[in-house]
């Protein structure tokens, strides 16, 4: 029987373990000291900025929506290559998603493409790095301003990425992050949104949990229609500790990068076989490490690969399909072909298991896997 390799495995210690124990212990296991310790640790993190967490980064992508005022007949701009929910929480307040296609080479939307796409209706801008390689944060920013737009950054991805010499997450408009367990740190499920000052932290604390504001002993009040979006102490403690190792987490997948990257230059694989992402070892925290196929009808296919890589014990994953191919958009209008690049990525991108608790020796697996699965 093969060794199974995952896609993705969390490193949670003997710490984190403990510290969880004793929220369970103390009682409190909903939202609270421990929530309020895990938004001040991600404020250094981010540079003093307000930050406040939520039970997954798609509650906290809507919020933000909600902050820049997002709403029925406005429209956001972002790229049909993400997970779903990018474009999912646009629907949720009301508004349009706008697509535009990716870059071939980053894979990131196609900056080129923003400002054809504008139009009066145009709120927001949403761009996604995917795999935790960042946008061109100069070049959006310059956009935006431009045209006097919102910018919700999706770096659900990119937790510890740089632009700049700066975090992701410590300029900008409003970032926002995810800490589902597949994510570089993990808080079990949970989010966070770094905000831009005060009111909007305020705001969204209100968002957060049913709009309910508080005052005195026991004054309440609804001023805005809140959902349930609180993250409990339980995850709390475990973002913790996580967040504590995230400079630890991302050299070491830096590391197995590197070695990807020497094992399939070994390989010598042409590459019109499989395109490999950007060498980029000073901005991305290497989320994911993602080759995309031929897509030659003569050769394996993605499924086919997919296939002869678990019999070896290899686990693989798509991120992501096309998103304007789903049922639901295909319903709004969009059609195959309006977006070449999104599409041939969809139908061909590949990620490769990739976590810290990996070895040298693994990477040598999965890319032997690799290159005996697309063989004819």
């Amino acid at each position: 029987m093969v060794d199974h390799l995952p896609l993705t495995r969390p490193t949670i210690d003997e710490e984190t373990i403990a510290e969880v124990a004793k929220v369970l212990r103390s009682g409190w296991i909903t939202s609270g000291p421990k929530v309020k310790e895990f938004e001040a640790r991600l404020s250094d993190y981010f540079g003093g900025r307000p930050v406040r967490v939520f039970n997954s980064g798609t509650a906290s992508l809507e919020i933000a929506l909600r902050l820049a005022g997002v709403g029925p007949g406005d429209e956001v701009i972002t790229t049909p290559l993400t997970w779903v929910a990018t474009s999912n929480v646009i629907l949720a307040v009301g508004a349009k998603p706008v697509f535009v296609d990716i870059d071939p080479v980053t894979r990131n939307i196609d900056l080129d493409a923003i400002s054809p796409a504008i139009t009066p209706s145009t709120k927001a801008i949403m761009p996604v790095d995917l795999a935790g390689l960042p946008v061109n944060r100069d070049r959006l920013y310059e956009l935006a301003v431009s045209h006097n737009l919102r910018v919700i950054e999706d770096a659900a991805q990119s937790l510890g990425s740089v632009w700049n010499g700066s975090r992701i997450g410590s300029i900008g408009d409003l970032v926002s992050f995810s800490f589902h367990p597949n994510k570089n740190a993990t808080s079990i499920e949970g989010g966070c949104l770094v905000m831009n000052d005060e009111t909007e932290a305020k705001l969204a604390e209100q968002y957060r949990l049913q709009g309910v504001l508080r005052s005195g002993v026991d004054e309440m009040d609804v001023k805005v229609p809140g959902g349930k979006f609180n993250l409990t102490d339980v995850a709390a403690a475990v973002g913790i500790n996580q967040l504590a190792r995230i400079d630890e987490f991302n050299m070491r997948r830096r590391e197995l990068v590197r070695e990807y990257f020497r094992q399939l230059d070994r390989q010598e694989i042409p590459d019109f076989k499989i395109a490999l992402p950007v060498m980029d070892f000073e901005r991305s925290n290497w989320h994911m490490f993602q080759v995309i196929l031929s897509g030659d009808p003569d050769a394996a296919g993605r499924g086919d690969v997919m296939k002869r890589m678990a019999e070896t014990g290899i686990s693989t994953g798509v991120h992501y399909p096309a998103i304007h191919l789903f049922s639901l958009y295909r319903r709004a209008g969009w059609r195959e072909g309006d977006f070449p690049h999104a599409e041939h990525a969809g139908r061909n991108i590949l990620t490769l298991p990739l976590f810290p608790s990996m070895t040298t020796s693994d990477v040598k697996r999965v890319v032997d896997s690799l290159i005996n699965a697309l063989k004819p």
